[in-house]
């Protein structure tokens, strides 16, 4: 259940670094909105930091923050993901995959050191990312009669809808998205236009 209308992620992609005991923790964060932008992200840091011991990550996504993944890549359990993780939720974001690369400097850090080192790797590349707030996007696909075009776009003119797709063949289908703040009232006027079908889902 989305009790918010927005939610908080980063602007771009950022780098930071730390440095414990010789080791070299390289921090990138990222901002992905689905699995397979982590996946080439993941590929594209391990062909350019392929000589690294470790890439360690975590990620969250969606609106409601239910999906996410933390992922030691080799080191003690729970020493790496699981911290990179605690610093996306402790700064309540989503839509977020921060990767930890590490380079070993000869001096083993103990679980403590790591836990301490992945933790601030992560904190440090969120000190210099740009957070933002970005209103959660309710996405629509309507069908109705073409007699009713000028309705429907009154409607969705009048709240704002962003169209992504439409066809207006024997049947017109319009796909929009909306701002979650405006779905519901959007949503009552839609369904006053007769034989209007919609269907709708959220991310």
């Amino acid at each position: 259940m989305l009790f918010s209308n927005t939610y908080f992620t980063i602007n771009k992609s950022a780098e930071a670094i730390y440095k414990d005991k010789g080791s070299k923790f390289l921090a990138f964060a990222f901002p992905v909105e689905n699995e397979q932008q982590i996946k080439s992200y993941l590929q594209q840091l391990k062909k350019e930091h392929h000589s690294a011991n470790h890439h360690c990550y975590a990620y969250r996504l969606g609106a409601d923050k239910l999906n996410y993944r933390a992922n030691d890549d080799g080191e003690p359990s729970n020493t790496a993901g699981k911290p990179i993780l605690g610093q996306i939720q402790s700064n309540d974001l989503t839509n977020l995959l921060i990767v930890v690369v590490r380079y070993f400097g000869g001096t083993l850090l103990g679980v403590g050191g790591l836990i301490n080192a992945y933790k601030n790797a992560a904190a440090e590349v969120l000190k210099v990312s740009e957070i933002v707030e970005k209103h959660i996007l309710f996405h629509y696909t309507i069908q109705f009669n073409f007699e009713q075009m000028n309705d429907v776009m009154r409607i969705l003119k009048q709240y704002d809808a962003k169209i992504t797709q439409q066809n207006f063949d024997n049947a017109c289908a319009i796909t929009f998205s909306l701002r979650k703040l405006n779905s519901d009232a959007c949503e009552e006027k839609l369904k006053l236009i007769s034989d209007l079908k919609i269907a709708y889902s959220s991310n």
